[in-house]
């Protein structure tokens, strides 16, 4: 290791230590697929899935159905989580089966394009942070950086100085819209012909999930239905996602930051056990995920001890908080983004390449 301190090129020296580190894990068997975990996962989210239709026939016509509506976005939250972890291409070794997969679970249970959001969030894995790279920082109605809080003005201005307390309120419609980018993706000129298929899948899925409803429900019950678990869902998924980056370091669009720099400083995990792990699908190790994106979601609590001491080790800062301080620094931080957001050009990352 003396050798790597003593290269006086800091990025290659930063490489080789991602590269060490992914030795380490490669060597301990982290990165083997868990089947059997996966397999388990898949048939209980189905027989939820299946569970909660077989409760609205049962309930009838009760305003008791808003209690499956929630149900029923908690269970397409989990399989979310699945279709997130099957385009990272965690469970099967196939890379066809792994996007086959992704596909059924997001489009067929859920109604949503994994190739829209696979397109989305793998370009936020390559740049997380990073100022016109990375798609999570350029949402139109919150503004993540001072650059684009500064171009607001009249209502807008002020709406963003306050829009931390509207954040979760703004969630509520998050999973509407995460309906209208999914469709407009599939059905957008030059879609290819394995989107076209989504877009098929996608619209099928809808259309019964409509149709099922309003046979089932009088028109104003469904439509509560549906407004509800849109709105629950929305909280969840977004509210799962949120607290892992917002608040960390901003990085320059010009600036070239080794992987685990990359990954590491801009990232936050939220500890809180067992509960918070399956609430969160394992987002909650996002440093981790981060670092090993193909690793299978229950392995990333067994390799979260060694990457932390592993970054201690080399001066790496390691960030860790509860849920609650998480999402007390995310709405701090969209409040004051346009007023004492940090500086994307007094990240960190600027002081150890200068050092």
């Amino acid at each position: 290791m003396s050798q790597l301190v003593a290269d006086s090129n800091p990025q290659q020296r930063f490489t080789n230590l991602y590269t060490d580190l992914a030795r380490t894990v490669r060597e301990l068997g982290l990165l083997r697929r868990r089947q059997g975990y996966y397999w388990t996962r898949i048939a209980l989210v189905l027989v939820a899935f299946a569970g909660v239709w077989v409760g609205v026939g049962l309930l009838g016509n009760s305003w008791f159905q808003l209690l499956m509506a929630g149900a029923f976005a908690l269970v397409l939250t989990q399989v979310a989580f699945l279709s997130h972890d099957s385009s990272h291409r965690q469970i099967f070794e196939s890379a066809k089966w792994n996007d086959w997969t992704a596909r059924l679970l997001a489009g067929g249970l859920i109604g949503i394009s994994s190739a829209w959001w696979k397109s989305k969030h793998s370009r936020h894995h390559a740049a997380p942070n990073q100022l016109n790279r990375d798609p999570d920082l350029d949402i139109g109605v919150i503004a993540f950086t001072p650059e684009q809080a500064a171009r607001r003005t009249g209502l807008q201005k002020w709406l963003t100085a306050r829009q931390g307390w509207l954040f979760f309120p703004l969630l509520t419609l998050e999973g509407l819209s995460l309906y209208v980018s999914s469709v407009g993706h599939v059905f957008r000129r030059g879609a290819s012909k394995i989107e076209r298929v989504e877009g098929a899948l996608v619209m099928s899925r809808i259309g019964i999930y409509l149709a099922l409803l309003f046979f089932l429900l009088p028109p104003g019950k469904a439509f509560a239905f549906l407004g509800l678990q849109l709105a629950v869902f929305g909280v969840c998924l977004g509210g799962s996602f949120a607290p892992n980056h917002k608040g960390m370091p901003l990085v320059p669009a010009s600036m070239k930051v080794d992987f685990l720099r990359r990954q590491v400083l801009m990232s936050r995990n939220i500890h809180g056990g067992r509960f918070t792990d399956f609430a969160m699908g394992g987002l909650n190790y996002q440093i981790e995920h981060h670092l090993f994106p193909s690793m299978p979601r229950p392995t990333l609590r067994k390799v979260q001890p060694i990457v932390r001491e592993y970054c201690e080790r080399h001066g790496v800062a390691y960030t860790e908080v509860s849920l609650v301080a998480s999402y007390k620094i995310v709405i701090d931080y969209l409040n004051n983004v346009g007023l004492r957001a940090r500086d994307p050009f007094q990240c960190p990352l600027a002081t150890a390449y200068r050092g």
